[in-house]
């Protein structure tokens, strides 16, 4: 059994462990009996990623919702996004996405949405969680007869998406012209990246396009663009992409091979939004790790920073609640809620792609637009994830901080037994030595 199912982005583990056929089957029961209650075409999408695991994960999801009594369909690997949007698009009661997004090939994952394309929030998860551990709901449930589901694959839906996409983008731009260098990680975007990009008159040199069931954020990617920027030196792009294993993260790079800032990025095309009289609720969202930059840099332009929990579902959520359309993450979820309801890696490169082409300017002259207060943030490895409001001297060493002029964040990883320490000050020299002391201090009482 699972102790703690659902972590910051659905639930994730080593496959064969955490992830396993048995868990991975009762949870999609438990799932079907769930949505069962909502149900209107008794249809549930499942995708998947490129992960090996994906094909042990996916027959055991199907072989639980159809104990259940759910029809499934079955579409292979698509991106995140892809089942956030095919899920509402093809009326299902909801989706499924098999991946572990950026983590290696061996650990697995399973995302939710509901029938409107939404990641679930904690209420809901809590419910399937429940449901997971109670036997005879579980036994209760099984269908018989002809009330027990069947399932059918189908391949074409691909085209669907990619129009979706391409619609995102304005119809009165090109991408011809512009030499566009995509990372795939070797992920489910493989196919869709680089066919949007061409389509649109990109000259495209594509890599990490050729998964093998192992290599998925193998050294590329997002999480890893040091090769992609070497690409774009050597074909002398205009600009470069990376996308993470399930293709809702965006991480790009400049004409120069620099890595371009996360929230950057967002600040130059949340002002850029406004100028177009497209920016809803007079903001945006960003989360508590964003930089300090960003918050001023929206300020001089009349907008509001508002900070979310860190995930992108939390994102959502706030944009939800403040009536705005654009947010995301420094590590590179962009949500344009006008055309995607998660983070979606491709259609947020083609909108800062039409503002590189609109300008008409190189892309390192167009996403530096303001200096990032230094930042430094150290992961560790802890015994246990013990209750911040229980370590003793926790709030003293947060008064330290705070007198010294500094921001900080401390938190557990959601997937991993590690602890997130996030300093940001305007001096590197004060911020390393408050640091180390962070550092002394979290191992003394977690290790």
């Amino acid at each position: 059994m699972i102790v703690t199912l659902f972590g910051t982005d659905g639930v994730r583990g080593k496959a064969g462990k955490k992830v396993s056929a048995v868990n991975a089957m009762r949870l999609a029961m438990a799932t079907g009996i769930y949505f069962k209650q909502f149900a209107k075409t008794n249809r549930i999408l499942v995708g998947k990623d490129t992960r090996r695991s994906g094909y042990m994960i996916e027959n055991a999801i199907v072989s639980g919702l159809t104990a259940v009594g759910f029809d499934v369909i079955q579409i292979g690997p698509m991106p995140t996004p892809a089942i956030a949007f095919l899920t509402e698009n093809m009326r299902c009661d909801a989706g499924i996405m098999i991946s572990a997004s950026h983590n290696p090939y061996f650990d697995n994952g399973i995302k939710f949405f509901d029938g409107e394309g939404n990641k679930l929030n904690r209420d809901k998860e809590e419910a399937i969680e429940s449901i997971y551990e109670n036997d005879d709901a579980i036994a209760g449930a099984q269908a018989v007869d002809k009330e027990i589901g069947k399932s059918k694959r189908i391949d074409d839906v691909i085209g669907r998406y990619i129009v979706h996409i391409k619609n995102s983008f304005p119809k009165a731009l090109t991408l011809a012209g512009k030499r566009v260098v995509i990372d795939c990680a070797n992920g489910a975007g493989y196919i869709v990246g680089p066919t949007i990009l061409k389509e649109l008159g990109a000259d495209v040199v594509v890599i990490g396009d050729k998964p093998d069931g192992f290599n998925i954020n193998e050294g590329c990617g997002a999480m890893h663009p040091k090769n992609l920027a070497k690409v774009v030196l050597e074909s002398r792009a205009d600009v470069g992409i990376a996308l993470d294993g399930d293709a809702d993260r965006l991480v790009m790079v400049d004409e120069k091979g620099e890595l371009i800032d996360g929230d950057k990025l967002m600040a130059v095309l949340a002002v850029h939004l406004k100028d177009q009289g497209m920016l809803k609720g007079k903001g945006m969202v960003a989360t508590v790790m964003s930089n300090q930059g960003l918050g001023e840099y929206l300020d001089a332009h009349d907008l509001t920073l508002h900070r979310a929990a860190v995930g992108d579902k939390n994102v959502v959520e706030m944009m939800q609640k403040h009536g705005i359309n654009f947010g995301g993450e420094q590590s590179g979820h962009i949500i344009f809620s006008d055309y995607a309801k998660t983070g979606d890696g491709i259609s947020s490169a083609l909108q800062a792609l039409a503002y590189l082409v609109e300008t008409k300017n190189k892309a390192s002259e167009v996403f530096n637009p303001y200096i990032s207060y230094p930042q430094l943030l150290v992961n560790l490895l802890v015994d246990e994830k013990r209750e911040f409001d229980s370590i003793e001297g926790l709030d003293i060493l947060k008064e330290k901080v705070e007198s010294a002029g500094m921001r900080h964040l401390f938190r557990y990883s959601g997937t991993e037994n590690k602890i997130r320490l996030l300093l940001e000050g305007k001096d590197e020299d004060k911020l390393e030595e408050m640091m180390a002391e962070c550092k002394t201090f979290f191992q003394g009482v977690l290790v």
